[in-house]
């Protein structure tokens, strides 16, 4: 067991206003689908049932806090696709791949679907996604997704990340991996201390696994974003440290409004490549939602 991350002390900035941010409850963001109606209508529409958005970005209008919302999934407008309660930092990462249209898309671990209905957002519906997810049980909550939000470029598969087809190259692939989810912790009257999964030390080695066939199945002049919600550097720079030295890969820089720090090219006794840097972190006192760590990744030349 250990308490609010204390082994990060040396590593997080500020980790005295890190560590108070976590006894703070996750605010309620929600993304506006501009597939199925505009933003400024929806925020006109909530306005007049008394219900007042703040914008979350300065750059992108379908991302707001909805500090009136507390059970936005209860609302009509999520259940006719207009709205998608999700983390601000996790509605970030399509952002960042930013997938163009009529471009061929894989989502390499896609349940419960909220970042490939951005994806599909983006696109305008054009083009092709293959939103793969290995447990059948979490089909039915990414189904529903897509289908809720309106998408229509989506197909469903059901391969082991680690082990999908080699057969097809992508434009665009979003590694959004499973990890030890230390960014979505804070302290409520249930728990106030985070503790560790007996399982979390395996998953640097799937990671890497995944991180790899991905790269693997990127087109030549592809974009690749490899995300997690966790602030664990072996399961962030170390997994991005190993692809860059087995493959001809590149580290690109990454552009945000966000207050962000760059990612690590040390942790303990283990050196990472310089590169590691252009990578981010989001911290919850630095951006007020769940922790996460990318990276956006090509080939070279």
């Amino acid at each position: 067991m250990t308490h609010l991350f204390e082994q990060y002390g040396d590593m997080i900035p500020d980790f005295s206003c890190f560590q108070e941010s976590l006894c703070r409850p996750l605010p309620t963001h929600i993304r506006i689908n501009r597939l199925k109606i505009a933003p400024s209508s929806l925020v006109e529409a909530l306005e007049e049932k008394g219900i007042r958005l703040q914008p979350a970005s300065r750059r992108h209008d379908t991302l707001w806090l909805a500090p009136d919302l507390r059970l936005p999934g209860n609302m009509l407008e999520y259940f006719l696709g207009y709205i998608h309660p999700q983390a601000l930092t996790s509605a970030l990462a399509g952002i960042i791949l930013s997938p163009h249209e009529n471009s061929c898309v894989l989502d390499m671990c896609a349940a419960p679907g909220g970042k490939t209905s951005h994806c599909a957002e983006i696109m305008n519906n054009t083009g092709l996604i293959i939103a793969n997810e290995l447990y059948p049980a979490r089909h039915i909550p990414l189904g529903h997704t897509l289908a809720r939000t309106g998408v229509m470029n989506a197909v469903v598969t059901g391969y082991q990340a680690q082990e999908f087809p080699l057969k097809q190259r992508f434009d665009f692939i979003l590694a959004d991996v499973p990890c030890s989810c230390e960014g979505e912790f804070r302290v409520s009257r249930k728990r106030d201390t985070y503790r560790e999964d007996r399982g979390k030390k395996m998953l640097p080695e799937l990671q890497k696994k995944i991180l790899l066939r991905g790269f693997d199945l990127l087109r030549q002049k592809g974009k690749m974003l490899y995300a997690t919600c966790t602030y664990n550097p072996l399961e962030n720079e170390s997994v991005v440290n190993h692809l860059l030295n087995e493959r001809e890969a590149e580290v690109f820089s990454i552009d945000t409004e966000f207050c962000v720090e760059p990612g690590l090219t040390q942790w303990k006794k283990e050196t990472y490549d310089k590169r590691l840097q252009r990578t981010i972190r989001f911290y919850p006192h630095r951006v007020d939602s769940v922790g996460f760590f990318m990276a956006s990744i090509g080939r070279r030349g």
